[in-house]
């Protein structure tokens, strides 16, 4: 029965995606994005059970990558579709544009599966670092209406640029430090890991002292991932 038990989890992460995706659809961003993390835990939880008990199989790396597609490719596409409809006060083309995210995570995770080079580290944006990035933007405003990112929001310009980026980093070939630490990594990759550990703990402390929504955390953390690889890329560090 242990060999099973990895690819349950995985059925919870696609559980919680396809919930989140009609919660999204009902407007319901808040429960949306809390669904998305219940899906990155049974994403994280899924492989360490497989390691654990050893009970890896080409069916469970299938299922985790069908489950990723619904849960971090198309519940933030639909996300911001409604956040757009929402700040917008209507349908309007430019609402459309954060489909691209969908049609981007499928070439991510169909690239990923094939592509040997990205074993300890990535190639392009991982895709749940993209759909928590959006996931935060969207409770954020769903919580604070009022807040200067919902006044972008409303506008037609943000929304589809930020969706546009994020799908082109989702498929480009800008090198991005995994998180996961192995007892052989090089010592280079072990200090990006802790100064970006240092850059998650001052955002908590800016959140707590300037008294921000929580979500702004995985908000602030996730856009400084994505600014420090990008330095690093340019850097070629």
């Amino acid at each position: 029965m242990k060999k099973y038990i990895p690819d349950m989890i995985t059925s919870m992460n696609l559980l919680c995606g396809i919930i989140g995706v009609i919660f999204a659809f009902r407007g319901r961003l808040d429960i949306a994005f809390l669904l998305m993390l219940g899906a990155s835990l049974a994403d994280f939880l899924d492989g360490l059970a497989a390691r654990a008990l050893d009970a890896y199989s080409d069916l469970g790396k299938e299922l985790d990558s069908l489950s990723d597609l619904v849960s971090f490719g198309v519940l933030p596409s639909v996300m911001l579709y409604n956040l757009c409809r929402t700040c917008m006060f209507g349908e309007s083309w430019v609402c459309w544009v954060p489909l691209l995210i969908t049609l981007a995570s499928g070439l991510r995770l169909a690239k990923f599966n094939v592509d040997t080079r990205q074993t300890d580290s990535f190639l392009g944006l991982p895709t749940p670092a993209c759909a928590l990035l959006v996931g935060s933007l969207c409770f954020y405003v769903a919580a604070d209406p009022a807040c200067f990112l919902a006044q972008w929001c409303a506008g037609p310009v943000f929304i589809p640029v930020l969706s546009v980026c994020l799908s082109a980093l989702l498929v480009s070939e800008v090198p991005m430090f995994s998180l996961k630490f192995h007892s052989d990594d090089p010592q280079s990759l072990k200090n990006k890991r802790m100064a970006f550990a240092f850059l998650v703990l001052a955002a908590i402390l800016v959140c707590v002292l300037c008294r921000l929504n929580w979500s702004v955390v995985g908000l602030l953390s996730l856009t400084l991932y994505v600014v420090k690889n990008l330095v690093y890329a340019i850097l070629k560090i």
